[in-house]
């Protein structure tokens, strides 16, 4: 299949995948109306075309959170990544280090933090974690972080149980007779039964093995995650985790103003405004949306970033306009990682630097800083 575009990578995905993978990340919660409002409220932001407006040198380049980067863009969090392509996470890490940007590795991720830290080498590694009832569990989590130099943590607040994700009944994800579904569609995708299913071994979720041991395994996984997300953290148990973590603390899931606001007071150093990629909670707004008011509220407090709905540079420049300091990818690289692994998330993030540079050139502006909402129609 020819990949021409960022877009292209989701229809690569689908063929190689079992259903089970593919509809785990391309799913939400729901009737799915907020997944898809965040594809389509920031499709229909408008940009003002310029010319004539020297634009010949273009600068990409933007800092966070004391670290350069060559994108105003990271690699998101994403859940069991690994079982996209094999050892996928670490594929993804290295693909991030040879972009000059961030990768963060989600809790529940099928290689552990040691692992991922080894594929990433220099480049930024981020720690995703969750709410969870283990508190002892989440210390350790938080200070082996530490030991192998993850440069930020970040705290995702917006998953206290988890949505209610229709497709995952209906493809095999979980349910009753799950295993026997994932086996039967893993037949059916020969390439990514001897990447993934054979040779992608052990399918464990790598950062929770030291507590589950032999039942951290993907049979698992949903199981795990309702069972262990704790409803009855509030913000001032935020407190314990500023007091652990000395580097930059990120919170995602803030789609509110006055969250947003508490975020501050807590001393967090950015938030990530994101419905969680409308995987939680349908109907609720979408980040194109919420963003503008909760940059105008906090900005010059904490950095401000964002994610869900983007698939595109052309999206990254539009959310930089809507108060963004910087844009995480999610489905966007997973997609890629599926398609071609390493080599798919390399190309993902040339595209992203490519459409940047075009829709920046077209828009009048040189420089990062210099994308706000003037150069929005």
């Amino acid at each position: 299949m020819i990949i021409a575009s960022t877009h292209d990578f989701r229809e690569a995905a689908r063929r190689r995948l079992p259903r089970f993978l593919f509809d785990y990340a391309d799913g939400g919660a729901y009737a799915e109306q907020t997944l898809r409002r965040n594809v389509d409220d920031l499709a229909d932001i408008a940009l003002r075309q310029r010319v004539l407006r020297d634009v010949a040198d273009i600068d990409l380049t933007t800092s966070l959170f004391g670290r350069k980067m060559a994108l105003p863009v990271a690699l998101g969090p994403v859940g069991i990544s690994g079982m996209y392509h094999r050892r996928g996470e670490t594929q993804a890490a290295r693909a991030a280090t040879t972009a000059g940007v961030p990768f963060c590795l989600s809790t529940v991720s099928i290689c552990p933090l040691s692992e991922v830290k080894q594929a990433s080498g220099t480049g930024a590694l981020w720690f995703q974690l969750y709410v969870i009832r283990d508190r002892a569990f989440m210390r350790d989590l938080i200070a082996t972080a530490k030991q192998i130099g993850a440069e930020a943590l970040v705290f995702t607040v917006d998953m206290p149980v988890p949505g209610a994700r229709y497709r995952d009944a209906h493809s095999g994800m979980s349910g009753a007779g799950a295993p026997l579904k994932r086996v039967l569609q893993a037949m059916g995708r020969p390439g990514w039964a001897w990447d993934v299913g054979l040779r992608g071994r052990p399918h464990k979720l790598g950062n929770l093995e030291p507590v589950l041991g032999s039942n951290s395994g993907l049979n698992d996984y949903m199981g795990w995650l309702g069972a262990n997300f704790d409803p009855s953290i509030g913000w001032a148990d935020l407190e314990w985790i500023r007091s652990a973590w000395d580097g930059p603390l990120i919170i995602k899931g803030i789609l509110d103003v006055e969250d947003a606001r508490e975020a501050v007071k807590i001393g967090a150093d950015g938030i990530i405004v994101s419905n969680h990629g409308g995987r939680q909670l349908d109907g609720v707004l979408s980040t194109a949306r919420a963003l503008p008011a909760i940059a105008d509220a906090v900005r010059g407090q904490v950095t401000v970033l964002a994610d869900s709905g983007v698939r595109s540079g052309l999206d990254v420049v539009r959310m930089l306009a809507l108060g963004a300091e910087g844009v995480l990818l999610g489905r966007a690289w997973v997609y890629a990682l599926a398609a071609r692994g390493e080599a798919g998330v390399d190309l993902l993030l040339t595209l992203i630097e490519r459409e940047m540079r075009v829709a920046m050139a077209l828009t009048g502006v040189r420089r990062i800083a210099d994308i706000d909402r003037t150069i929005l129609a």
